[in-house]
């Protein structure tokens, strides 16, 4: 089997990552041309629904899976692996048969009473089989994650979209003249398809890849493996745990906004379209760059659960540190282009520059963003999943709590949501890092806050430079990409100055080892 460095399978996954966001742009362009807005309506108010049973279905074991089995593979003890596969195979099909069902048989009740529309009925029935698919899945793919191969995830997330790209046009045509509710659960059903394919390949490659037999006295394990289970619930509860204080969060939200407009007195019309200015224009682009993000937080807890297994305690730092500093860079050129370039970039995409104020006033919080999803996988890979969790919740109470006070503040309003969403973001960035220094004493040098520091101010002003040039010169859409393009090279230079990326990392990547 095939193992890739730290570096090596972080780019493998940031590859898939884009090749995946792009299919995915094309899936939703295809879906909504073909059922139109109401039928994309219903596809999108039963998706959360799903997104909630498939989190408790999961419990998170995929980041256990993949900490235990980096720990056993790296004293080389198989038998340990056989265990964690055995028991995360039982727990996750018992979990998908209880909600599988529960999903079927309370899709009336959510279609009608929570969602308001019992069309949702049909997509919700649809999709339900997908529950036991993907959590076999998740299984696979922390496995794989633990062996430090990264290949089979990614391949198997970008035959998933192109199976669903391929079928989701025939599906919405043959049952979109039953009614839209049936196109919808035509779309539900290339999403089936789509796992179920990739589930294929992923089994596949386990069954030509793997060094233990998982049938051979399945039993046995079970009734030994006490510790096992202890091992895999200490991260994956409070992993669950932070997941589920994300989801009650993203629910509470538009409620918590919506009432505190009304006391500042603005209009239900005028709070709505405020709101979906900052989560349909706003937030989308400030996520843009954490697909790299979530590829290193991947690859980073079988690394780090390897040279914990190892006492290698030096190197764990190193890898936080690497991993503080990619993340930096990723998202530095982000902040930079998103708070300079705000109003032609929204103009461009939405035909509109009105939700530029919040992406100007966000973006230099949301840097701290892209840091926070490693930091968390740091703190999971580390046994230190409970601490994750709870300053999730001092964040999700501190960002309601702000929320609250500005929001119904009409000298605020929906700028005040906009502050409290930069406020949990910061904070739950700073208690990450404060965990780490105080249970493993780890801290970033002065140095190389320095170097951030004046990364992101020369790129700013360079920026500001081009962009009065683009202003005075050539203000299109073509001349906007040639500013980028030219901010990009010169951030990239500054990048290999200032020592971001370093000539061995590079030299970790096959492609590029060959000319250096």
């Amino acid at each position: 089997m095939t193992k890739q460095t730290f570096l090596q399978g972080t780019l493998i996954l940031i590859i898939a990552g884009m090749i995946t966001r792009f299919l995915g742009f094309v899936n939703r362009i295809v879906v909504a041309r073909l059922m139109g807005e109401e039928g994309v309506g219903l596809y999108m108010m039963a998706l959360p629904t799903l997104f909630l049973v498939i989190t408790l279905t999961q419990f998170s074991l995929p980041v256990a899976i993949s900490k235990r089995v980096a720990e056993a593979d790296a004293v080389g003890d198989h038998q340990k692996i056989k265990r964690i596969l055995v028991i995360s195979i039982l727990m996750t099909m018992t979990t998908s048969i209880v909600f599988t069902t529960l999903m079927i048989i309370a899709a009336p009740f959510i279609s009608e009473t929570l969602l308001t529309d019992e069309r949702t009925l049909i997509p919700l029935r649809v999709i339900s089989p997908i529950i036991p698919i993907i959590a076999l899945s998740a299984i696979i793919k922390g496995y794989f994650q633990g062996k430090q191969n990264m290949k089979p995830q990614s391949y198997a997330i970008v035959i998933e979209q192109i199976v669903r790209i391929t079928c989701v046009a025939f599906f919405v045509k043959l049952l979109i003249p039953f009614g839209v509710e049936y196109a919808a659960a035509g779309a539900m059903i290339s999403v089936v398809l789509g796992e179920l394919i990739s589930l294929i390949y992923l089994v596949f490659l386990f069954k030509h890849n793997k060094t233990i037999r998982i049938r051979k006295r399945f039993f046995s394990y079970v009734k030994a493996s006490h510790r096992t289970v202890k091992e895999l619930l200490s991260i994956a509860l409070p992993s669950t745990g932070s997941r589920m204080i994300g989801s009650i969060s993203h629910f509470m939200e538009p409620i918590l906004v919506a009432q505190t407009l009304a006391v500042a007195g603005v209009t239900t019309i005028a709070a709505t379209k405020a709101y979906g200015e900052l989560t349909g224009y706003v937030l989308p682009l400030l996520f843009l760059p954490t697909f790299i993000t979530q590829s290193l937080s991947i690859s980073i807890v079988p690394s780090i659960s390897e040279a914990e297994a190892r006492e290698n305690s030096r190197l764990i730092h190193y890898r936080i540190h690497q991993a503080i500093r990619i993340s930096f860079a990723s998202g530095a050129i982000a902040t930079v282009v998103l708070a300079l370039f705000a109003s032609p970039i929204l103009t461009y995409m939405y035909g509109t520059d009105h939700a530029k104020g919040f992406l100007i006033l966000m973006a230099p919080f949301f840097l701290l963003l892209y840091v926070q999803s490693p930091l968390q996988a740091a703190l999971q890979a580390l046994d230190l999943a409970r601490p994750a969790m709870w300053n999730s919740l001092i964040g999700a109470v501190i960002k309601f709590t702000v929320l609250i006070l500005l929001a119904s503040n009409p000298n605020f309003g929906i700028y005040g949501v906009a502050i409290a969403m930069s406020v949990g973001v910061v904070l739950v960035t700073l208690l990450h890092l404060a965990s780490l220094n105080k249970l493993i004493k780890f801290s970033i040098p002065l140095i190389d806050l320095f170097k951030m520091v004046v990364l992101i101010a020369l790129t700013w002003v360079i920026g500001h430079f081009i962009k009065q040039g683009y202003i005075q010169l050539m203000e299109n859409l073509f001349g906007l990409l040639i500013a980028l393009a030219i901010l990009l090279m010169v951030y990239i230079s500054l990048l290999f100055l200032l020592r971001f990326i370093t000539k061995d990392e590079l030299s970790q990547i096959p492609v590029i080892k060959k000319f250096i």
